[in-house]
């Protein structure tokens, strides 16, 4: 598969990780790990965090 279809912001392996090493579904690809279709973020709804800005699924 070509690498310029992954998507930018997880490199196509459809997790993020943040500074504290927790893992969560990639926001822009939805999990999939491609480079969403039509141009737009998978989801723009804010993301659900606790007190410590870790993210909630």
């Amino acid at each position: 598969m070509p690498r310029d279809q992954f998507c930018l912001a997880c490199d196509g392996e459809g997790l993020l990780m943040d500074d504290e090493e927790w893992r969560y579904t990639c926001k822009v690809c939805g999990g999939s790990g491609f480079r969403p279709q039509e141009g737009s973020v998978y989801n723009r709804e804010p993301a659900d965090v606790d007190v410590m800005n870790r993210y909630l699924d």
